[in-house]
């Protein structure tokens, strides 16, 4: 098991949605929680999870369940606390009391589904009473479960062989979404969660730490976070822990590492035909798409990036050699950075 890089995307998980942008306390979607994986009083719709998955099982197999949630209670202040609960062996029955009267109880059963085919089930259900106020303060938040297993391997659900397919089919999960996690190719780790991920997912190497919005991009929040008024910011800096770290980090955000945000490709194998980063070209525009085609026609650039749309076309981002303002090319900002096709580009040699 990668513990390091299981607990960082299980980090970022736990506060998903728990503060929002602006990140204001008083701003109208930060007064109430966002957080997925919301297990609600007993009595209440959606206050159980269950997680199904298969392990592969040898002699001696042995099983270990972390479910993981925040909790407030009805205690003072608007930081949650982080709460685990732990399983191991099977069967494990673990129930936990939490501040404010709440019940946090989790269990873990395992049975056969073929040969040397294990089904693993986890339930985890919120038993504190139901109130009539706050519903949030009684209710676990951001609820997900770790899985990890010796003298044994897990099966991915997700594409599982083609001998696992119909017990695959079968798990039943409820409110969670189980992957691989871990290094690629190891499968001792099973992280299950609110949000749909894939096998072995990561958190990019390029962001710089937590901002709570996973769907939105990094750096239109951190540019966002910077345009934010003095009376906006004074009212984070005297707020929470988190929230105040989101605007430290964006204030003080290196130039070069907020560049890195705009975007990476992981992997692009080199083709025929395809520039290097670096190499001086002559434009040559076809599409006449805009007054930049005419203007741009016969320029010498210098090849910044080799980008790949979604549909898999190639796209060549230049800034042009005899522009004044070829610097703010270079630093990605729009007119003075120009995209063309492949066949709109010609070596220098």
């Amino acid at each position: 098991m990668n513990e390091p890089l299981v607990e960082k995307i299980a980090n970022a998980l736990l506060y998903e949605g728990y503060m929002l942008y602006p990140y204001r306390a008083s701003a109208l979607k930060n007064r109430m929680r966002w957080n997925f994986g919301v297990l609600h009083p007993w009595g209440a719709p959606a206050s159980e999870m269950q997680t199904e998955v298969l392990v592969e099982s040898g002699s001696g197999c042995e099983l270990r369940a972390r479910v993981r949630f925040l909790w407030f209670g009805d205690t003072a202040g608007e930081e949650p606390e982080e709460r685990e609960i732990e399983l191991e062996g099977c069967p494990a029955v673990c129930s936990e009391a939490l501040p404010g009267g709440g019940l946090a109880a989790a269990g873990m059963t395992a049975e056969p589904a073929g040969e040397g085919l294990l089904r693993v089930r986890v339930r985890v259900r919120n038993e504190t009473p139901d109130a009539a106020w706050d519903i949030t303060r009684r209710s676990m938040l951001s609820t997900h479960t770790i899985l990890t297993v010796r003298g044994g391997a897990f099966v991915s659900l997700i594409d599982p062989p083609d001998a696992y397919r119909e017990a695959a089919a079968a798990c039943r999960n409820v409110g969670t979404w189980p992957v691989l996690a871990g290094s690629e190719g190891q499968r001792d780790t099973m992280l299950s969660s609110p949000i749909i991920l894939y096998d072995y997912p990561r958190v990019a190497p390029e962001s710089p730490g937590d901002w709570f919005d996973g769907a939105e991009i990094e750096e239109l929040l951190a540019l966002r976070t910077l345009t934010l008024s003095d009376a906006e910011k004074a009212e984070i800096r005297a707020g929470g822990p988190r929230a105040r770290a989101v605007l430290e980090r964006a204030e003080a955000l290196p130039a070069e590492q907020l560049m890195k945000l705009h975007g990476a490709v992981r992997e692009l194998r080199p083709e025929a035909g395809v520039p290097d980063v670096g190499d001086r070209v002559r434009l040559r525009p076809r599409k006449r798409a805009d007054i930049f085609d005419l203007a741009l026609e016969g320029k010498i650039a210098i090849v910044q990036a080799v980008e790949q749309d979604y549909e898999g076309s190639l796209h060549v981002a230049v800034t042009v050699e005899d522009d004044p303002g070829r610097e703010w090319g270079e630093m990605r900002q729009p007119g003075h950075r120009f995209f063309f096709g492949l066949e709109e580009v010609e070596p220098m040699g």
